[in-house]
């Protein structure tokens, strides 16, 4: 049985590396390649493709939003997210449009090959970082005060990252994470960044 693939990455360069790699994997055809969602989703009847890698950050309609079209235009299609991104809230985005897979793109080519053997036989092929983010989650205490941003914040300032570091990795700017850091300490009734992290720790909230 051949797996029919698409692929829709905005990147040229990636976007023709794994569709080289793929078409010249034994079971595997790329059926058509796309730098934004509008085309593929367009083709989506005519390309019927079995499995789809999916970019998240792209041109227009982002990647999360082809995921919901695409499980109802076609539900029997399987998405497997390749991308940069690896934090929680565009995880859980991903997955809860319908992703069944999410991987991040410095990955070894085998793995990607891997992980499309894998979701056809029922798996959910994941990057290390990101099941290990998944399990977390379900350790979690659901009835934090913090929001899904504060949490992602603390989490950052536990690993000892600086306000510019988080800032850039949260695509915000430095005075948005001070306020996010405010409203933090306001919710857990703490003083210091040490306070935050024990309380949150004990609490499990991060």
């Amino acid at each position: 049985m051949i797996t029919r693939l698409c692929l829709v990455e905005d990147d040229h360069l990636i976007r023709e590396a794994f569709a080289d790699l793929l078409n010249n994997t034994e079971g595997f055809r790329v059926i058509n390649t796309y730098s934004n969602c509008e085309d593929y989703l367009r083709n989506l009847a005519t390309d019927r493709p079995d499995v789809v890698l999916m970019d998240l950050e792209l041109p227009r309609m982002g990647g999360v939003e082809g995921i919901e079209k695409t499980k109802k235009l076609r539900p029997q299609t399987q998405l497997i997210v390749v991308t940069v991104y690896e934090n929680d809230e565009l995880v859980f985005k991903a997955l809860c449009a319908g992703a069944g897979g999410y991987l991040t793109k410095n990955m070894p080519p085998s793995r990607l090959i891997e992980a499309i053997r894998e979701i056809r036989q029922g798996g959910a092929p994941m990057s290390t970082n990101i099941a290990r983010m998944v399990v977390a989650s379900f350790q979690k205490n659901h009835h934090s005060p913090l929001t899904a941003r504060e949490t992602e914040v603390l989490e950052r300032i536990a690993q000892g990252k600086s306000y510019t570091t988080i800032a850039d990795e949260l695509f915000v700017d430095k005075e948005t994470i001070r306020t996010h850091i405010k409203n933090i300490y306001w919710k857990l009734e703490v003083h210091s960044k040490a306070e935050a992290i024990e309380k949150a720790r004990k609490e499990r909230l991060i």
